[in-house]
């Protein structure tokens, strides 16, 4: 009898343990991320700096096993920024030069859409990044953000649209949020935006790159080089953390950011990551957490184009978090995203990142938020590759300054 109980006890224990694995919400299956090879960035870096942990730079290279192919759609936008997928499963692509195009998945472009307030398109400048409402099957509401000429210089503005029923225009296009103060410049304006899981916006801006205003990183004063959140309105969204300075902006999320022109939502966890651009190294993703600073420009891991240190040339500092990852030399990171699905099995929950100066998409395995592995595709391509997104088929689309549209999908 005791012999008895004795199984009895240890079957139950068994099934106890069994039960509470397949029931555990927070447990994630993180399938094979591919063949293992030596790290794909072979070049010598611009500085001697060693990463916070291992794996922070030069992660093992990953091979996709699952045959995969691209192929471009069209060849015939102008400079692309943006690119977002349509309920019916075409794209709405940005131009850099300020108005938006539609593109069939056979590779049909609409004509321009009108409508869309003036942009500068000087420098780095332009229409920039855009998203769609989550209501807008219903309501076709879209939002952007651009570069826009103002009374001291310009500024990373937002705005949004109706897109008409004959989507030929934008319709009582309104400007809901500018990030403050303007400056002469035309570079580091980020510029993506995305809703979070709970409906607000979130918004990447650049430092603007100069001397002047490079310190406004670090300012919780200041617009610049933050990611803030906003409501569909442009007001500061609830829950926002507390900075304590005096006059401290209520929109701000996360500050310290040089020139982020990547951000994604990870639809498993709700977190948000974000890719910005380094000097001459210093490339990073984040992942992004309320309140906290993202070190610019007191840490870094470049230096500046000149081959001078960067302020006193650290790369830690506590109170400052430390990137997920990073390189150097760089890649240039912009658009990004994460890869839901399984019809390439590798890369379910993948981070993949449109890479400019690197003219490849980056591919990131992420197991416990740490990348376990990297891979460089299209990298025969010759093209800087400015956005991706997933489409409503499940594959990946990717468009290029030269302006190419790419669908990459199983073969």
């Amino acid at each position: 009898m005791r012999h008895s109980n004795f199984i009895i006890s240890i079957l139950s224990s068994v099934l106890f343990i069994a039960c509470g694995c397949s029931n555990d919400k927070d447990h994630v299956e993180t399938p094979d991320p591919g063949t293992s090879t030596d790290p794909v960035e072979t070049n010598t870096p611009n500085t001697a700096y060693k990463p916070a942990f291992a794996g922070q730079t030069r992660a093992s290279g990953l091979k996709t096993n699952t045959a995969f192919e691209a192929k471009v759609i069209t060849s015939g936008l102008t400079a692309p920024w943006g690119v977002k997928s349509l309920p019916d499963g075409r794209l709405l692509v940005t131009q850099k030069a300020g108005n938006m195009r539609i593109v069939t998945v056979s590779g049909e472009v609409s004509a321009p859409i009108t409508g869309i307030p003036a942009v500068n398109p000087a420098g780095q400048g332009g229409l920039l990044g855009l998203c769609l409402d989550p209501e807008f099957a219903s309501n076709r509401m879209i939002y952007w953000v651009f570069s826009e000429a103002v009374t001291g210089g310009n500024q990373t503005s937002v705005a949004k649209g109706r897109l008409s029923n004959d989507e030929k225009a934008i319709e009582g296009a309104v400007v809901i949020y500018r990030a403050n103060p303007a400056n002469p410049s035309d570079l580091h304006y980020g510029g993506r935006i995305l809703f979070d899981s709970s409906g607000n916006l979130v918004v990447s801006t650049g430092e603007r790159s100069v001397l002047q205003t490079r310190p406004l990183a670090q300012s919780v004063t200041a617009g610049l080089g933050k990611v803030i959140r906003i409501t569909k309105t442009g007001q500061p969204a609830p829950g926002n953390p507390t900075f304590t300075t005096s006059g401290a902006l209520p929109e701000l999320y996360t500050i310290g950011h040089r020139n982020p022109q990547g951000l994604a939502l990870n639809s498993v966890t709700g977190e948000i990551w974000l890719a910005e651009h380094g000097p001459r190294g210093g490339d990073e993703i984040n992942r992004l957490k309320a309140g906290s600073n993202y070190g610019w420009p007191t840490i870094t891991y470049g230096i500046e184009y000149s081959g001078e240190k960067v302020g006193a040339g650290i790369q830690q500092q506590e109170g400052l978090e430390q990137p997920v990852y990073y390189w150097d030399p760089v890649v240039s990171p912009s658009g990004m995203t994460f890869y839901k699905g399984n019809r390439v099995p590798e890369w379910q929950n993948n981070l993949f990142i449109g890479a400019l100066s690197g003219m490849h998409i980056v591919r990131l395995a992420i197991e416990n938020n740490k990348v376990v592995g990297e891979e460089r595709l299209l990298a025969g391509e010759g093209q800087r590759f400015r956005d991706i997104t997933q489409g409503n088929d499940g594959a990946l689309y990717a468009v290029t300054d030269q302006g190419r549209l790419y669908k990459i999908d199983k073969k």
